[in-house]
């Protein structure tokens, strides 16, 4: 793989408008993410509790990353040799890695060091999740799985698996950082083609259309 296919796909997929985007959440989060979400407390009639902003941004963050794999030639990309497959992993994880670390960085200076890490954690578990969404939904509803993991945690927020709210050395919360993204990665190498491919070793199966 060279810089240039790199490049190329980056500038075709929007690279730069993903980029963008990740960073004003990022920069949103600073400025604004110690506002609380006022919630109707469950079983509390007149009573409200709220979390913070910060909490749920990087839910968008996630979401607007799987854009660099989508496009008006997804599908044939999908359907194209180990490199494009290459270049589309690459430039994913350059996205990544910068909206991780530029998100840190503001959060440090905004909060603290540990809130940088907890943002960059859920950042990476929400990936995952909308990894699997694409892969089960489509590229234009990569937010419906993500959404669905918020739900509870908005509404049940701080049980022990509450990853948004779990201190930022929360060895399970990593984990399941770990897990999530693993299974996202796992998500996205299954295309169509591979699993006829696989699926096709072990009797006869129609080629998916493209």
């Amino acid at each position: 793989m060279r810089a240039t296919d790199l490049l190329r796909y980056a500038r075709v997929h929007r690279a730069g408008a993903v980029l963008v985007g990740v960073m004003a959440v990022a920069i949103l989060s600073a400025l604004f993410g110690g506002t609380r979400i006022a919630l109707p407390s469950i079983g509390s009639i007149g009573v409200s509790t709220g979390i913070p902003y910060r909490q749920e941004l990087p839910l968008l963050s996630a979401v607007f990353l799987t854009a660099v794999l989508g496009g008006a030639m997804a599908a044939h990309e999908e359907a194209g040799a180990p490199r494009v497959h290459r270049v589309r992993a690459v430039c994913l994880a350059v996205l990544t890695v910068a909206t991780c670390v530029f998100s840190f960085v503001t959060e440090s200076l905004a909060v603290g060091p540990g809130a940088g890490l907890v943002y960059v954690r859920s950042t990476l578990i929400w990936l995952g999740l909308a990894l699997v969404s694409v892969r089960l939904f489509g590229h234009q509803l990569g937010w419906a799985v993500p959404l669905a993991s918020a739900l509870p945690l908005t509404w049940f927020s701080q049980e022990w698996w509450d990853w948004t709210a779990n201190p930022a050395e929360d060895f399970f919360s990593w984990t399941l950082a770990a897990l999530s993204l693993s299974l996202g990665s796992a998500a996205i190498a299954a295309t169509r083609w591979r699993m006829y491919t696989f699926r096709s070793a072990r009797g006869a199966w129609p080629a998916p259309v493209a």
